[in-house]
């Protein structure tokens, strides 16, 4: 159902193929809290200084979808948000932000880890890095673990707008070049400027429209 920060197009009109039409479901403080359904859903993480909000925000074509701060760290719970045409994403707490107090941060770890190894909604991970700082030690752990898992990858190698085509593209090489993760899509990515939002929308349909696995549903 369409609300005042997500109306609904008008009669005739034509979706927005820039955008994932999403309503905000609720915030979870684990995963016990998450409804018990079978809708698919995709989650998103990063590192807590990577911008996973504002690629959020451009993702759905509103700023206030997810709430972007100064300070890292400040995503402390699981959001859910309901897909317009079916599925859900899921905006995970960012991890590695070193000046959280270290009780707070590993309950949000834990809870982030008890989510992607016993959620069986999940259908895709989209990793969100700084391009200027991608494949640090954390988002390599989450990396090996989906391709254990055997898990949907998208690694948007998001403020691209930070650099020059050249070296967006040689940053992308040497990212593919130090991970051939099997089960993983590249992009580079601007929540700034929208560099290739389109394609990003694409990956995330089709997991959504894929559906659960018949392994996830019997």
């Amino acid at each position: 159902m369409a609300d005042a920060q997500h109306p609904a197009p008008e009669s005739g009109s034509t979706l927005d193929p820039q955008r994932i039409y999403v309503s905000f479901l609720k915030s979870a403080p684990d995963i016990r809290q998450c409804p018990s359904d079978l809708t698919p859903e995709v989650a998103f993480a990063g590192r807590s200084n990577a911008g996973k909000s504002s690629v959020l925000n451009r993702l759905t074509g509103n700023r206030g979808t997810a709430k972007v701060s100064k300070t890292p760290g400040r995503t402390q719970l699981l959001n859910l948000f309901d897909v317009r045409g079916g599925g859900r994403l899921v905006d995970l707490p960012g991890y590695g932000y070193a000046k959280a107090e270290r009780n707070a941060q590993a309950k949000w770890q834990g809870e982030v880890n008890r989510y992607l190894e016993q959620r069986t909604n999940l259908v895709g991970l989209v990793l969100v890095m700084d391009i200027r700082h991608a494949l640090q030690p954390l988002d390599l752990e989450l990396i090996r673990w989906s391709e254990a898992a055997q898990m949907p990858l998208l690694l948007l190698l998001n403020k691209s707008d930070k650099l020059g085509f050249g070296a967006q593209q040689q940053a992308l090489q040497a990212a593919r070049a130090r991970l051939r993760a099997r089960n993983a899509q590249w992009l580079t990515f601007s929540a700034l400027r929208g560099q290739h939002v389109e394609d990003a929308i694409a990956v995330i349909r089709g997991w959504l429209g894929a559906g659960l696995p018949e392994s996830r549903t019997g």
